[in-house]
């Protein structure tokens, strides 16, 4: 298995293809970069800048440059023995007219050959959308849509298909008569009964009245293509006929202001195995799965043997051909069964690499059984970042926001608030489906036939909007002690929260327990269990979403205490993290996962690194903090407008712009402009995102511009703007000390038990927001040229790169310097950080709160890992915590039986330990914010060793 020294994730849109990607193979080689790590190339819907929306897994995107260049790429990754960790979607595809196979099931229905392959409930309980596939993407009712001719029959060479907008969906075969026998007459007397045209025209109709029926075989699809064929032909040679069809189909468009004239029309759609339907149906009346609560991604049985050679056959012929070299598993919690889906895939492919993208709550722990190297890295991204936070300062910051906000916010109960919001308005069709298949399940069982569909959704809403975890994984295999432990606390946080008059429910709960946890009767059947089995897996395919919606989407932009603490995989009410906890979590990778990925940034990060580095600044001067907070807000009210008696933005919107400008305001001014526009988008996602003053179902246009009104006055690049002079000294100062933040964080990443990943771009400042602003493009020339002079000054005179790096840090090429030094390192000494073990060192001194210091050993190599934190008590403004007069008599003590002999990689310094075995932090640090200590060969007592 080839273990990744550092991945390079690269996010590939049509306006960065597989050629542009050739083109930075080379730098990143020499970088440091061992992979590159892809987002998917298969074939998505036109357009698509992120490649999740897939509608062919077996083909390669034509956007980004199709088969020809996606080899070219693959081969000069292959030039400089790099290698390929490549992100798949096994959970779902895009509902979308490009998807083939989905057209096939909506074209087909119970006859397609793809009937089983999509997540689809056609035994339905709703009588409208029995047999049928709801297609929620009308902008508004469907009659609405039909009589205002929104809904559009056309005729093209794949056959019949209703068009609404860019969506297109294919009438079903047996259904072409209503269209082509209307008013035949018609043609009969223009063409004359005996006309060769129009008795081959008799002839496709009496073929429709014997199509054969059954998904197995080639009988049914063969006589469909030779129907099309025949009336295809007919349209293009004929004229009378083509005629007579377009005018059938315009009569059954029927003519707006006249109801009646959609009749025709109305009758064709109500006999399709798809049924067309305002798009906020979908949230409360829904009969296939989808990809959290987007409409437009239909989920994929990945379970069933014949879906998974389906959809995995290129992606399985790539691993072989060894052009993937490893493989990111998006939403790994959305499978039916993750633990078989990774087995098969591991027994399918040729022992790659593979990392699952997993949300890790606190305390929980990836399944030991699952065949994986690890997560992508968010626990990592978490704990780095809460250990730049100064957790004594928690209550100072509670106080600070209540204040500001003008009231409490509490984050446990907004998540329970929001989860059920989340449940009632987005989630109640799945909600429904599974309370109907469980009344379906506990019918016939004795001690349960009496509960009602009511009472049993209304005890699994109570359950799944306490679940403290994204899911369990209980599986034929049976219940694992963690899962076990799980649902015994879910139930009894149940229990405990429901209210006396529903008190009624405890029956409901104590058999939902029962049956969560497998507690089979002796009496009932295999097939009894089975179905009792399916219900326990279903559900768990859906606390995963009502997790991610409800707290990621939702809560994250509404609880904004400190927003850096405000991440995927997060629990924003814990206010920093330990330098013992941040040991601990490294010891722990080390022994469970020390191939996991270790993140900082990603497509699906809240903010970039460098912008929550600095908003953790703030965590350090909670007093400076709310003075400027203070004076802020007095030079802003008079921008605020009064919208419904609230004045504009709300208090805890206020507070959320304020951080976001601190974190995110550029270092070049001449990106000012666009970082203006960026952040009027990226407020609108974020409030639209909390739910409270506007949403994506509901906007409130008043609010919104309002909001984007008083944005505008806040940024408005003039002299006379007196909220940008109170503005910058605090982002000043936040900037710098983000500066030093962002140096460990990296450093710690590169250096820690793990694969670190570099998100594009992110070798330099990264100031990005949400999707979709961090998948804009990166100047790839800049970092180049970058690179070559850090290059050639290393060789020349490192500290005097180093010296200019400190001064000029705004460029970025003091984080690339860093990147690349500490990359070098990792290129030189693989076994040591791949497999090297972890000791957390003994700092000693006053400021020893203020250093992370760890150890890593394989054989007689062993390397020092050396990094401050939290320095505003400890440097000015402009300052570095280099030397004597920052770190006194602070020092570390050595691991024992190690030489006393260093060299500092990132200076190339050679320092000498004390015989005490003893490590001064001025003589380590200072040159350099953070110090890589690498000694060979064991007791070297002699610093001439490292001369050469």
């Amino acid at each position: 298995m080839r273990i990744p020294r550092a991945t390079y994730r690269i996010q590939f849109t049509p306006s960065f293809d597989f050629e542009a990607a050739k083109v930075i193979v080379a730098y990143l080689a020499e970088l440091g970069i061992s992979d590159i790590y892809a987002s998917p190339i298969f074939r998505a819907k036109t357009g698509s800048t992120h490649g999740y929306d897939v509608v062919n897994p077996n083909q390669l995107n034509p956007e980004l440059g199709g088969k020809e260049k996606f080899e070219n790429l693959a081969a000069e990754i292959k030039n400089y023995e790099l290698g390929w960790l490549q992100d798949i979607v096994p959970n779902h595809m895009a509902f979308n007219s490009q998807n083939h196979i989905l057209i096939d099931v909506l074209e087909n229905g119970f006859e397609s050959q793809f009937r089983d392959y999509f997540d689809i409930d056609w035994n339905h309980p709703y009588e409208g959308i029995r047999g049928r596939v709801l297609a929620p993407f009308l902008g508004k009712f469907y009659g609405d849509c039909l009589e205002s001719g929104e809904l559009q029959l056309q005729y093209a060479q794949n056959g019949l298909t209703v068009n609404y907008y860019d969506h297109q969906f294919p009438i079903k075969i047996d259904s072409y008569t209503q269209v082509l026998t209307y008013d035949i007459g018609r043609l009969k007397n223009k063409l004359g009964r005996n006309n060769p045209d129009f008795v081959k025209f008799q002839g496709v109709l009496y073929s429709l009245k014997y199509i054969p029926s059954g998904s197995e075989g080639r009988e049914r699809y063969d006589q469909i293509s030779f129907i099309k064929g025949m009336l295809w032909e007919l349209w293009n040679e004929n004229s009378d006929i083509k005629e007579f069809i377009q005018e059938n189909i315009n009569t059954f468009n029927g003519v707006p202001g006249k109801p009646e004239s959609f009749d025709l029309l109305d009758k064709l759609l109500s006999d399709q195995y798809f049924r067309l339907s305002f798009w906020k149906v979908g949230n409360e009346e829904l009969n296939y799965r989808r990809f959290f609560t987007v409409n437009d991604l239909i989920s994929v049985r990945v379970e069933d043997d014949k879906v998974f050679y389906t959809s995995h056959a290129l992606i399985l012929e790539m691993l072989k051909e060894q052009k993937f070299t490893g493989l990111r598993i998006d939403h790994i919690d959305g499978l039916y069964d993750p633990a078989q889906y990774l087995n098969r895939l591991r027994e399918k492919a040729d022992a790659p690499y593979i990392v699952v993208e997993k949300i890790l709550e606190p305390d929980e722990d990836l399944p030991v059984n699952w065949p994986v190297q690890g997560t992508t890295g968010y626990d990592f991204l978490n704990y780095v970042n809460g250990l730049l936070c100064d957790n004594s300062n928690e209550q100072e910051f509670n106080q600070i926001y209540s204040r500001f906000i003008r009231g409490n916010s509490n984050y446990e109960h907004l998540v329970d608030e929001n989860q059920r919001l989340i449940i009632n308005k987005h989630l109640a069709g799945d909600i429904d489906n599974l309370a109907h298949l469980l009344k379906d399940i506990s019918s016939k069982y004795r001690y349960a036939s009496d509960f009602t569909t009511f009472g049993l959704k209304a005890a699994l809403v109570e359950v799944m909007s306490v679940f403290p975890v994204y899911r369990t994984y209980i599986s034929k295999e049976g219940v694992s002690k963690a899962d076990r432990e799980c649902i015994q606390g879910v139930i009894a946080k149940t229990k405990e929260r429901i209210p006396t008059f529903i008190n009624e429910l405890l029956n409901e709960l104590n058999f939902i327990e029962k049956f969560l946890l497998l507690e089979f009767d002796e009496y009932l059947n295999q097939e009894d269990k089975d179905n009792w089995l399916h219900f326990v897996m279903r559900l768990q395919q859906f606390t995963g979403p009502l997790m991610a919606k409800g707290v990621e989407d939702t809560v994250l932009y509404i609880y904004n205490r400190l927003i850096s603490l405000n991440e995927v995989g997060s629990t924003p009410s814990k206010f920093g993290v330990s330098i013992d906890e941040f040991h601990g979590f490294n010891q722990h990778q080390i022994a469970y996962w020390p191939h996991a990925m270790n993140g900082t940034s990603s497509h699906d990060t809240k903010r970039g690194e460098d912008v929550r580095t600095r908003i953790n600044v703030l965590s350090e001067i909670p007093e400076e903090w709310e003075s400027y907070l203070k004076k802020w807000q007095e030079i802003n009210a008079p921008q605020k407008d009064c919208v419904g008696g609230l004045d504009v933005p709300a208090p805890n919107d206020e507070y959320l712009l304020y951080q976001t400008l601190l974190g995110a305001f550029p270092f070049d001014e001449t990106e000012y402009p666009t970082f203006v526009e960026r952040i009027k988008e990226y407020i609108i996602k974020a409030i639209r995102e909390a739910k409270v003053n506007t949403g994506w179902l509901r906007p409130d246009s008043s609010y919104e511009n309002s909001l984007i009104k008083f944005v505008e006055s806040l940024l408005k690049d003039s002299q006379e703007n007196e909220f940008l002079a109170a503005f910058r000294p605090l982002q000043r100062k936040v900037q710098h000390y983000g500066i030093l933040n962002s140096l460990s964080q990296t450093f710690l990443k590169i250096t820690s038990p793990g694969v670190p990943d570099i998100y594009q771009g992110t070798e330099s400042w990264d100031l990005c927001l949400v999707d979709p602003d961090n998948r804009r493009p990166i100047d790839f020339e800049k970092r180049v040229e970058f690179l070559q002079e850090i290059k050639t000054k290393i060789e020349s005179d490192i500290l005097g790169l180093i010296e200019e790096l400190l001064i000029t840090p705004e460029t970025g090429k003091i984080k690339m310097f860093l990147t690349y030094q500490a990359l070098q390192a990792r290129r030189e000494y693989v076994e040591l950080f791949q497999r090297g073990d972890y000791q957390k060192l003994i700092v000693m001194g006053s400021l020893k709160d203020h250093i992370v210091a760890f150890s890593r050993k394989w054989g007689d190599t062993t390397a020092i890992i050396i990094a401050p934190r939290l320095l505003t008590k400890l440097v000015q403004e402009g300052e570095y915590p280099l030397g004597e007069q920052v770190w006194h008599e602070t020092r570390i003590c050595l691991p024992s039986g190690s030489s006393l002999v260093w060299k500092n990689v990132i200076t190339q310094q050679v320092l000498q330990g004390e015989q005490e075995d003893t490590l001064w932090i001025r003589d380590v640090l200072s040159h350099f914010p953070v110090a890589l200590l690498i000694n060979e060969g064991g007791k070297t007592s002699n610093a001439s060793d490292f001369d050469n």
